[in-house]
């Protein structure tokens, strides 16, 4: 019947869905055999009854036709199998089932069959007998051919290396995901590898997901401006509108923002969810099916003379209801992760390509970390929203049912259990909301927290140099106090909250048998009454545990739809803010009438801009620190918010900003950036930029890998890969923010003459420069003076000196030192670049500390074998550390040292109080059945009141066992995380210099945010979980032995299998959640670094090559991710089968031992043993929780290993307060290095510096200028030799001690988000008017007074609302503050224009004039004054003399002083 049915609506499925043909092949072909051997018997047979039996025909026509029916039927699969071939149909679901119910249905003539034969004999018909078995045999061998699938259709050729066996799984393999068992086998042999992993299905693929989506999305937002520009056309022109109708509608758009994104999202993945939907659907039909044979079950277990087979039909029925339920769940919740995986590509996509093309003014509102954030968290709220919706809407239909078959049973008191649930409700509802609201304080404390790690791992220098470690410790501790008082409220609460859950299903009992009890004294609790409704109240446990969760997650889901809508809708950069016009123009660049703000609301930057560059020009732009010159590139660039007028730019643009953007790559990758390597162009590049002496230095030449923002660069280093970058594009139009200012004076020089300058590499092209240096103005074509944003002057170095403007009169100021002949500096630019070549292989030193690359990885736990060490050089460019997997299970290390945290003393009690509460929960459960096998006499039950009291006191002892364990195992994770947290941040700020640039600070921040997150929160509940169901599970097996002992027999091999598959499972699950946590790293890098340096993407137009970049990169995390979430349903589909073999084997032994056993233990254990198949799936699934989270703990450790820096203070060391109060230093034989098995740095230096000396020192990049600051810091601590100051040796006091004393002005200006007054005070130690004299000195009073805010003004996260020069001078204003004996500067005139260099300089004179001042000099004029100068060259000193003296020696410094054009 049901073949003939469905057999015409199956054809015409096939017919639509095509999938192109498949081959004839063995298992097709035995198919088509056995089914003509089914047919050919039912010919036979019907012939055979044609001639033997004719005589009995005309009474039973129906014996001829059935053999008839039933060799159509089959011919009628044969043509089905046919089509399914040509179709491409590889496994049919159709004839599965098909060949199922035929099975079936012959069961019951084989048992009769059996049976006759057994009373008869065989003999006396056996043509009859062979023919039916035989019959019966292919029928078998028909279904177990269905299990397997045919081979793939012909014509799709197989492009993937390792593709996903789901593709060629049969149906059964796919319903019970045995497709899977491959990766678990493996992953048991060996800890799985990324190579083990399959490939993507195409459907999963983030260029497949997102390039549907994003036409999808692009039309909505079109809409959502539609309506908003309506909206604002509404309100009448004139009028402003009131605060309150303006943050209503600013929330109105956040809403519509959200639900827009939502719907987007449904149209894409909304169709396959709700073939999910299906599945969730039927599995609640047959979970309700459960209750009511049980209800039959005990029914038969009470009447005396059913017959035995009934009772056998009916634990089968049971056994195979569960099955089915399982499958339907886990096919639902495999369907569900599917949707939220892809759902997780689709919005990371859609945040990715937005961050590309986000003006300025939207991407000051969110921080990097914001963003960052919305991938990660926002993202998974979302996938956890896909899974739980459904529960929304089922759960209260669940609950109703539920109620209606109670009623059925218990008639109104049902309506006591209702007023229960109500009451129930209200409360977790209540305590729901008080959660999220903590939540939501503590996640802002923990975005205020990772904010402040981002900055002090991004300004970790200047916190060493600074000694201000302690106070950013202490920041950092008060925000984990008080996000950690927020989670012990929300534990305490979810404490309450899971103690009323775990006792709902005794409090409901409860009040439906108490009142049933009361109403009527007829009214007896039988077995079927009770373990019925007991059966029912489990099921009514589900939903209403899944409501309130399903609620919160949909409401944070709503927040998450919220804060991407909003970030998605976010204003984008004009496309017409720069026109790129076709005509041949002779001007490259034409702004006319320019007016432009950075947003569209703030004051405008720059106005009245009218420029015209013809093509091949030269323009220098001018003017001083914030005036605007960086904003007139950002203006061409089309970054910034164009007012009025128009700006056209012809050609293609490369760009090079003020402060060099570096990926975390090679440098050749970096300086290529996207394009095809040219070999003699690139080397051209290369030795333009004055890199090739560079390269010689940095371990691997150019593949040296480059530290992320270009740690192990310095910042000349920086600037001229930046430079190269841009000149190796060959592009049309330079735009070049001030490239020379970070690189020593020649260095410049040779750069200008080599790239920007008229005989340059770029001498053809369009260039406008910013620039400070005045020694390159001459040559330029046009000059544009800036002030305050206007264009004052412009015109021809001779115009603008001819017209007596500002510009001369600056140029008389500053020119007589710089210029002298150009002549003779000319001749000899090429000579000393040969002069002063290094030839150490140390790294290049310009900046602090310049590069300590780890080539072999410092943390590999395995030793070196002897084969490794030959393969060094493959290794030598690497800097930072792979977050790499841990391998194997986890060790019982990790949970000793989490327990050992907590300490035993709290932990045994915790066991016992579990002990204790399942104690009373058996206890309640066997008074029940005690009570439903209490005799019924005269329609009645005696002593009901007392049998009441006592269930009830039980149960509520269970109760408050409940809530104590929980509020106990909360409090544990809240002191274990503390202290783990706190350790964790110790380490990583005692470690050294060295330890930051090799590991990336994603990696760092990973631990502080995701894997203290886990500590926090996962681990507890998830050992909470697992002790409970633990507990509950040695409850279920004591009550089934109770009833049937022999059940041991089955549950002692079901129990091995169980540890068996747990085993292999956990295993493989282990590995699969660190590979996934390990690639979701790089994803967040990658984030981070295309946020910052976007302006630079977007000015070369690479955004297509990022993106498939971030594709590469998410569809990386997702191959782990899937195969994770398969495990996981794999082991539960199995494990489920387990557990309904308990419940088989219950029911059945309770049949067979009917006439011993009372109704009352039946119905507990049957109703226990169909909880097994939770349980058991729960308590792997808590299992894997700790494990996987565990791995946290391991890798918050991880740290506490590395090497550290000294101690910070030294107990009882006697130091005077006032030291150093003369600061002489005094260097004797010292000599250091970075790393072990490198060259050292400096090569035994002995040096005396008086008292109120002021030094300069001077030399080559990687002469070792900056390493003798390093030094005297103890950055790097001495490799032979000491430092002394004043007398006393700087390794016998803690680096605090020594730090504070002493001042440094460093090459990066380093601020932290926070006030002005935190920036140049943290620990609050000087008063109002100490702070303004500063200011006043570091000439920053006028412009912070004029500041809203004055001292209290926020700085942006790296100070990125300031100037880099009035950062420059805000870090001069800190060393003015500590007013220290020994300044150190390093090249701190770097980025500031020369008149505010000159400010710098005489400040510096005049209020340092009794310290002792050491300058790492870049600009020799500057110390053209000084005392004395050391000229350093390869770690030695070469020179040192007073710099008359030196020059009077016509040695290095003479050479150099010429080339500067001061001699």
């Amino acid at each position: 019947v049901y073949l003939w049915l469905l057999a015409p609506f199956y054809c015409l499925h096939l017919y639509c869905h095509d999938h192109g043909r498949i081959q004839m092949s063995c298992l097709c072909s035995t198919k088509m055999v056995f089914g003509f051997l089914l047919a050919s018997f039912g010919f036979v047979e019907f012939f055979y009854i044609l001639l033997e039996r004719s005589q009995e025909i005309q009474q039973h026509m129906v014996f001829l036709l059935s053999p008839i029916i039933r060799s159509m039927t089959v011919i009628l699969t044969l043509c089905i199998i046919q089509l399914e071939r040509i179709r491409g149909c590889r496994s049919s679901v159709f004839l599965f089932l098909f060949w199922v119910l035929a099975v079936v249905c012959s069961l019951v003539p084989l048992r009769a069959k059996i049976q006759l034969a057994m009373d008869e004999g065989i003999a006396s018909d056996i043509v009859r007998y062979l023919a039916f078995f035989s019959y019966f045999t292919i029928q078998l061998a028909q279904l177990f051919l269905c299990c397997f699938a045919d081979q793939p259709p012909e014509g799709k050729p197989i492009l993937e290396k390792n593709p996903c066996p789901v593709k060629d799984a049969s149906f059964l393999s796919k319903i019970l995901f045995w497709w899977f068992t491959g990766l678990v086998v493996k992953g048991y042999r060996t800890p799985l590898v990324a190579e083990d992993l399959w490939t993507l299905r195409e459907e999963d693929t983030s260029h497949k997901i997102i390039s549907e989506l994003q036409e999808d999305w692009t039309a909505e937002c079109a809409k959502l401006q539609k309506q908003e520009k309506a909206l604002a056309s509404g309100v009448a022109l004139g009028s402003r509108m009131p605060d309150q109708a303006q943050l209503l509608r600013k929330l109105q758009k956040e809403q519509s923002s959200g639900f827009f994104l939502l719907r987007t999202l449904a149209r894409k993945f909304g169709p396959y969810f709700l073939t999910g939907t299906l599945c969730i659907i039927f599995h609640d039909a047959f979970m309700f099916a459960i209750p009511q044979v049980l209800s039959l079950l005990l029914g038969f277990m009470r009447d005396e003379d059913a017959p035995l087979w009934k009772g056998y039909f009916y634990a089968t029925l049971m056994f195979l209801l569960s099955c089915l339920q399982s499958l339907f769940n886990h096919q639902y919740m495999y369907t569900c992760f599917t949707v939220g995986m892809r759902v997780k590509t689709a919005v990371m996509g859609l945040v990715y390509r937005k961050s590309l093309v986000i003006n300025s003014a939207a991407r000051r509102t969110c921080t990097v970390g914001e963003i960052v954030n919305l991938v990660s968290a926002d993202t998974q709220k979302l996938m956890d929203f896909v899974v739980y919706f459904n529960a929304v809407w089922l759960a209260p239909i669940e609950i109703a049912l539920c109620l209606f078959f109670l009623w059925q049973h218990l008639g109104p008191s049902a309506l006591a259990g209702i007023a229960t649930v109500i009451l129930i409700f209200p409360l977790n509802g209540f305590i729901a909301k008080k959660r999220s609201k903590l939540q939501e304080i503590q996640m802002k404390f923990m975005d205020g927290r990772i904010r402040l790690m981002n900055e002090i791992l991004n300004g970790i220098k200047i916190l060493k140099f600074y000694a201000w470690e302690k106070a950013f410790l202490e920041q950092v501790l008060g925000y984990r106090e008080k996000e950690l008082k927020a989670l012990k409220k929300s534990q305490i609460l979810y404490s309450i909250s899971i103690a009323s859950f775990n006792s709902s299903s005794f409090l409901i009992a409860f009040a439906m048998f108490g009142v049933y009890v009361m109403l009527d004294d007829r009214n007896v609790l039988d077995a079927q009454k009770v373990f019925v409704s007991m059966a029912l109240i489990n099921i009514l446990k589900t939903p209403l545990s899944q409501l309130p969760f399903a609620i919160s997650t949909t409401m944070q889901a709503v927040v998450s739809l919220r804060r991407l809508g909003k970030y998605l809708c976010s204003e984008e950069l004009k496309a017409d803010n720069v026109s790129k016009p076709f005509m041949d123009d002779v001007c490259y660049v034409v702004i006319e009438n320019g007016t432009f703000s950075w947003s569209a609301e703030g004051p405008p930057c720059l106005k009245r801009i009218n420029i015209h560059v013809p093509q091949g020009s030269l323009v220098a732009v001018v003017g001083h620190v914030g005036s605007g010159k960086s904003s007139l590139l950002s203006a061409m660039l089309g970054e910034t918010e164009k007012r009025s007028g128009h700006v056209t730019v012809k050609g293609s643009v490369a760009y090079v900003p003020q402060q060099a953007w570096i990926q975390n790559a090679t440098v050749q990758d970096n300086i290529i950036f996207g394009r095809e390597k040219l070999k003699t162009w690139y080397h051209r590049v290369l030795e333009a930029c004055a890199l090739l002496p560079d390269l010689d230095i940095l371990p691997a030449g150019d593949a040296t890998e480059i530290g992320e923002k270009g740690l192990n660069l310095s910042g000349g280093q920086k600037q001229r890969v930046s430079l190269a970058r841009a000149v190796y594009r060959k592009a049309d139009v330079y735009l070049l923010d001030d490239p020379l200012s970070a690189v020593d004076a020649h260095v410049g020089q040779h750069i200008f003459d080599q790239v920007i300058g008229p005989k340059g590499v770029l001498g053809e092209k369009t260039r406008i420069l910013v620039t400070h240096g005045m020694s390159f103005l001459p040559q330029a074509d046009l000059i544009l003076v800036l002030v305050d944003g206007e264009i004052t002057e412009s015109g021809s170095y001779q115009d603008l000196l001819s017209r007596d403007g500002a510009f001369a009169d600056f140029i008389h100021t500053f020119a007589s030192t710089e210029r002298k002949e150009t002549g003779s500096r000319r001749s000899n630019a090429r000579l000393s670049m040969v002069d002063f070549m290094p030839f150490s292989r140390d790294l290049s030193q310009e900046q602090l500390i310049g590069g300590d690359t780890t080539n072999t990885n410092l943390q590999n736990m395995e030793p070196v074998s002897e084969t490794d060490q030959e393969q060094v050089p493959e290794d030598l460019g690497k800097l930072t550390e792979v977050d790499r997997a841990h391998t194997g299970r986890v060790q019982l290390e990790m949970y000793k040292k989490y327990f050992k945290t907590i300490g035993l003393a709290i932990i045994i009690p915790i066991v016992f109080l579990y002990a204790f509460q399942q104690g009373a929960s058996l206890a309640y459960n066997y008074w029940l059945s005690m009570w439903a096998d209490d005799p019924v006499v005269n329609g009645t039950q005696t002593d009901t009141d007392l049998k009441l009291t006592v269930f009830g006191a039980l149960g509520f002892v269970q109760g408050i066992a409940i809530f104590g364990t929980t509020v106990a195992i909360s409090i544990c994770g809240i002191i274990a995380s503390r202290h783990l947290h706190m350790d964790l941040l110790i380490n990583v700020l005692r470690s050294p210099m060295s330890f930051f640039e090799c590991t990336p600070s994603g990696n760092l921040l990973n631990r502080f945010a995701k894997e203290i997150d886990a500590i926090d929160c996962m681990v507890p509940d998830g050992l909470k979980m697992m002790l409970s169901y633990a507990f509950k599970l040695m409850e279920v097996c004591i009550i089934v032995l109770m009833a049937t002992p022999f059940a041991a027999v089955i549950i002692l091999p079901l129990a091995f299998l169980y540890a068996f598959v747990q085993s292999f499972y956990v295993a493989t699950s282990c590995q699969l959640r660190r590979l996934e946590a390990v690639s979701r790293s790089p994803i967040y890098t990658h984030f981070n670094e295309t946020v910052q340096g976007a302006s630079v993407i977007r000015a070369f137009g690479e955004q297509s090559r990022f993106i498939l970049q971030t594709n590469e990169r998410v569809d990386f995390n997702q191959t782990s991710y899937f195969p994770r979430f398969v495990a996981t349903r794999w082991l539960a589909v199995n494990l489920e089968f387990v557990g309904n073999g308990v419940v088989l084997a219950a029911a059945i032994l309770s049949v067979m031992g009917k006439n011993t056993l009372s109704p009352g233990i039946v119905g507990l254990a049957v109703s226990h043993s169909l909880q097994v198949t939770g349980i058991l799936s729960w308590i792997v699934r808590s299992w894997t929780d700790v494990e996987n989270n565990i791995v946290s703990v391991e890798r918050v450790s991880e740290y506490a290993d590395t090497a550290k820096e000294a101690s910070w203070s030294i107990e009882g060391s006697s130091l005077p307060l006032a030291w150093p109060q003369r600061g002489t230093i005094e260097f004797q034989d010292y000599g250091l290095q970075y790393r072990k098995g490198l060259e050292l740095a400096l090569k035994g230096i002995t040096l005396d510096i008086q008292e109120r000396e002021k030094v300069g020192i001077v030399g080559r990049t990687g002469a070792g200028k900056s390493s003798l600051a390093l030094g005297i810091f103890r950055i790097l601590e001495a490799n032979k030799g000491k430092i002394f100051i004043d007398g006393v040796n700087i390794a016998d006091i803690g680096l605090h001690d020594l730090r504070s004393r002493i001042t440094i002005i460093p090459q990066d200006p380093v601020l932290f988000s926070g006030s002005l007054r935190m920036n140049l005070d943290p620990f609050d130690t000087y008063t109002e008017e100490e702070l303004w004299s500063s200011l006043e000195l570091a000439h920053l009073k006028n412009f912070v007074s004029s500041l809203p805010d004055k001292l209290n003004h926020e700085c942006s996260e790296g100070g990125e609302n300031l100037s880099l020069g009035q950062r420059q001078l805000v870090c001069l204003a800190r060393a003015l503050l500590r007013k220290t004996k020994i300044l150190v500067l390093d090249e701190a005139t770097a980025a500031v224009d020369l008149e505010t260099d000159t400010l710098i300089q005489s400040t510096i004179r005049t209020q340092f004039e009794d310290c002792t001042v050491l300058t790492i000099a870049h600009r020799l004029n500057t110390i053209m004054d000084y005392t004395r100068v050391i000229v350093m060259d390869r770690g030695h000193i070469s020179e040192m003399d007073s710099p008359a003296n030196l020059i009077a020696q016509r040695g290095q410094f003479y050479r150099m002083c010429r080339e500067a054009g001061l001699v």
